[in-house]
């Protein structure tokens, strides 16, 4: 039964309205689930796209077209996210002024027609174009897609969707990786083509993204911000139909709005850095730390396991499931806590007993203590913690800001965090392991530890008690009366 208490009243300059609360009173339904599956498989392509570069990394050394060194893979993992930074901040500042949903669909366009592109590749400076421009669509895909999300789905349940959906990563990671043992194999492709062919995965699942978000509506909220009422209200009472949500006992909380069409970029860097400085703080922390530690030893995995453990490259694909098994459990079955305990302090203790983990996992494989497969063991608790802990950065970041910027602060926070911690850590631990020394690649790992602890305990005294609150009452809108 749709809501017959909604509030929409107009004049020339104000807006009062109960779109924000009627969205957030929903029971969870078959709409809810079909947004986290068209919108967030964008994670299981990013999972895709990093497990493949990082699985393939051994046959590129070997191609006789390319013949990559250690130093030029860490440089294509660097093109990548560089690709992904660009694309993140040009995209969320369209994804504010335009609309979320005609963004969520040029992003995957450009994404799929890329990685695609990326199958051609003659040289290396071909190779970093086309994985340039992947990650320009997949940047772009965090922006339009987190705020999307943010925007349509309870506040009850917010947290444990989101971290689940960041951490669906690693479905990705784990389709990557059983490609890979496929693709890989000669005994099946020719080393020359299987590379290639593993490039096209990420295109077919592009062109099925397309026809799954034909389903989804543009955002409420953002239709309201900007004016478009009508559009919103016709939108929501479509969602309530669907639910089948009853109607409330008393009159929902109202807001009062005076629509803008845009924010000036003097507004944006006041709002992030003036009036929401701590959370920016929090969000600069938890973003750079997560990046540098996960780019850094998820893009060069590969290289430790077949430099220092003489693995094959076609084998690197069962050294990755369980890693990624680990790191898509630890979002799926601890996630509710960010609801229930609260998101202060599971952030702060999922990233600084990720560093602790880090560290102790460091000492065993510099001093020669594990195998190849007891190191995996090690990795997947270690980022069991660590995926959750990456995965609240971005709702940190996306929960936190007025809805008129959201997009714009997770771009701004992504491409920040992701250009320090992102592009130098590939590119660190492709010259730490090309020294060939166990200690070398040591010192990397106490770095990004370092970064996780000192994330955790700024988060600790900073971040914001979101739990179970409307997006609005955490942070009103720049437009809000």
């Amino acid at each position: 039964m749709v809501n017959p208490m909604h509030v929409r009243t107009e004049s020339a300059t104000q807006i009062v309205t109960d779109i924000p609360a009627r969205l957030d009173r929903l029971p969870w339904s078959r709409f809810h689930t079909l947004v986290v599956v068209a919108l967030g498989i964008t994670w299981i392509l990013d999972g895709l796209e990093v497990t493949l570069a990082g699985a393939v990394s051994g046959a590129l050394k070997e191609s006789p077209t390319l013949r990559f060194t250690n130093t030029e893979i860490g440089l294509a993992g660097a093109a990548y996210i560089a690709g992904a930074v660009i694309g993140a901040v040009f995209f969320g500042w369209l994804t504010d002024r335009l609309g979320r949903k005609k963004l969520f669909t040029i992003t995957v366009l450009v994404y799929l027609t890329a990685t695609a592109a990326t199958a051609f590749s003659w040289n290396l400076w071909s190779f970093l174009l086309f994985r340039f421009l992947t990650g320009m669509g997949i940047g772009g895909e965090y922006t339009a897609i987190n705020s999307t999300i943010q925007e349509l789905v309870p506040a009850r349940v917010r947290g444990w969707t989101d971290l689940v959906i960041n951490g669906s990563f690693w479905v990705g990671a784990a389709m990557g990786g059983i490609a890979a043992i496929v693709l890989l194999d000669p005994a099946v492709v020719a080393p020359e083509t299987g590379w290639r062919l593993a490039f096209f995965i990420g295109a077919v699942l592009g062109l099925v993204i397309l026809l799954l978000r034909l389903w989804i509506p543009e955002s409420p909220r953002w239709l309201m911000s900007h004016g478009r009422i009508a559009e919103a209200e016709a939108i929501v009472a479509g969602i309530e139909a669907r639910t089948c949500a009853t109607a409330p006992q008393a009159p929902l909380p109202t807001l009062t709005l005076i629509p803008r069409r845009h924010t000036p970029l003097r507004e944006v860097l006041d709002t992030l850095f003036v009036t929401y400085r701590p959370r920016t703080l929090v969000a600069l922390a938890l973003m750079s730390s997560q990046a540098f530690f996960y780019n850094a030893i998820f893009f060069t995995y590969a290289l430790i396991l077949t430099d220092f453990y003489a693995i094959p490259s076609n084998l690197i694909g069962w050294f990755i499931l369980p890693f990624a098994a680990g790191n898509f459990l630890g979002p799926l079955l601890i996630g509710r806590l960010f609801d229930s305990w609260g998101r202060r302090p599971m952030i702060a203790g999922t990233y600084i007993l990720s560093g602790v983990l880090l560290t102790a996992t460091g000492v065993l494989f510099a001093r020669e203590l594990v195998t190849a497969s007891q190191l995996t063991i090690c990795w997947s608790i270690v980022f069991f913690f660590a995926s959750a802990a990456a995965s609240s950065a971005y709702l940190t970041v996306s929960e936190t800001y007025p809805i008129e910027i959201r997009a714009l602060a997770i771009a701004v926070f992504y491409a920040i965090g992701t250009g320090l911690g992102g592009i130098a850590g590939p590119w660190l631990f492709g010259v730490l392991i090309d020294t060939g020394s166990r200690y070398s690649v040591l010192g990397g790992y106490l770095l990004g530890a370092a970064l996780m602890i000192a994330a955790g305990l700024i988060a600790w005294r900073f971040a914001v008690p979101a739990e179970r609150r409307t997006l609005e009452d955490i942070c009103k809108p720049l437009s809000a009366v």
